[in-house]
């Protein structure tokens, strides 16, 4: 009798010590967190996709990497918004100079692409926001 109450209380104690979910996984969000700090805002996103395929059940740290993933998110279409323009304006001026109507054709076909490119990224940062206000 004694022995059965000793070997289920060594289980209770062995189970009662395993590590939760979000344990297991605090040492990725730690590095998730330093990814996006240094602006390797990439990475942070690989590494957030890592931990929701290895630790599905770590709510808390999935919570916590959803917020890290909507601001790096943000950062990367911002950064795609800030060079797009650039290249727009780039071209625009190319094309106000140019005077071969072959070279001003193939820069209006550019500017209408990075046009559409802008739009595109401008919605991208509409819906992150809009999804950062409604967390």
């Amino acid at each position: 009798m004694n022995r059965i109450i000793l070997v289920f209380a060594t289980v209770l104690l062995l189970c009662g010590c395993e590590q939760t979910e979000d344990e297991k996984a605090s040492s990725l969000l730690s590095e998730i967190e330093t990814l996006y700090s240094k602006g390797k805002y990439q990475q942070a996103l690989d590494s957030i996709t890592s931990l929701r395929t290895q630790f599905p059940k770590a709510i808390e740290s999935r919570k916590q990497a959803l917020k890290i993933w909507q601001d790096a998110s943000l950062k990367i279409a911002q950064e795609n918004v800030m060079k797009t323009d650039s290249m727009l304006q780039a071209a625009i001026a190319e094309k106000d100079s140019t005077t071969s109507r072959l070279r001003r054709n193939l820069l209006g076909v550019k500017i209408d692409s990075l046009k559409a490119r802008m739009d595109a990224m401008s919605g991208v940062v509409r819906m992150v926001r809009k999804k950062q206000t409604d967390n």
